[in-house]
């Protein structure tokens, strides 16, 4: 059940969201991101909710998505349609009044990673890693993170994750400002819910207030590069690349690519003869 996987508990003015899939490291499916979105839409619609602490059980805060699925899965809808679901779901922590403080221990990798980079917060016990290797499955990050990590880190780390797929320390990570703390594993837990239990004790609408103008300074920016991925995956979910790779998978085979993309024709300037 998507509801074992993914939890939602409350320690006073507290809500605690846990992933709950330690035998695939968290990687979450199709139902754990919906449980995820309505968890965002319990939350959001709960006024004694003060603060949120997104963890995990088991050894990693989430392998990202279960790869087997990527362009297979069977749903009644279409790929863009998929896509148009999972953004307005995570896109309610934009909505919330109330600051997501993250603890990533082990990998945080893919979707799960960036969806993470949404929220105010992120704490990592030593020896965390982070990685978005979206290209090698054929396919690019989709869900708002490349725009967070452009921020924090600029082009050229956010480049060399995107492109090469290589993982981000969490030494490496804090020095980047995607993280705030580097703990020890064992004080992981305890440190953030100690960060929560501050925030859930300060006058609620100061909160929000404060969170407000903070996410006033880069949220536009997410929502435009969200925009932008939903309209490039799409393509990429059509193309003669993304097929081979699939069907080079299905036959155990190298794929050859075609590598042919027919741009959109660019505006006529009307400085030109016709």
């Amino acid at each position: 059940m998507s509801e074992d996987r993914v939890r939602l508990s409350h320690e006073g003015p507290i809500a605690i969201i846990t992933n709950d899939n330690p035998a695939k490291h968290n990687a979450f499916d199709d139902a754990m991101d919906l449980r995820l979105f309505e968890i965002l839409a319990e939350i959001r619609n709960d006024p004694r909710t003060r603060a949120v602490i997104w963890r995990a059980e088991g050894k990693s805060f989430s392998s990202g998505r279960d790869v087997s699925q990527i362009g297979r899965l069977q749903l009644e809808m279409s790929h863009h349609q998929l896509m148009t679901r999972g953004h307005r779901g995570i896109q309610q922590i934009f909505d919330l009044d109330v600051p997501i403080f993250v603890a990533h221990q082990g990998w945080s990798i893919g979707g799960t990673f960036q969806r993470a980079l949404l929220c105010d917060v992120r704490i990592a016990a030593e020896g965390a890693r982070f990685m978005l290797p979206e290209l090698g499955h054929g396919v690019i990050a989709d869900t708002g993170g490349v725009a967070v990590l452009f921020q924090m880190c600029g082009h050229g780390v956010v480049s060399d994750m995107v492109l090469t797929g290589r993982p981000l320390s969490a030494e490496e990570a804090l020095r980047y400002g995607v993280v705030s703390r580097v703990v020890p594993a064992d004080q992981l837990d305890a440190t953030v819910l100690e960060m929560a239990q501050k925030v859930a004790a300060i006058a609620p609408i100061s909160v929000k207030l404060a969170r407000r103008v903070i996410r006033n300074l880069h949220e536009p920016a997410i929502r435009t590069s969200m925009h932008d991925e939903l309209l490039m995956q799409t393509v990429i979910n059509k193309s003669e690349d993304f097929g081979e790779l699939k069907k080079a998978r299905e036959e155990s085979r190298e794929a050859s690519f075609p590598g042919v993309w027919v741009a959109p024709p660019r505006p006529r300037d009307p400085r030109e003869r016709s």
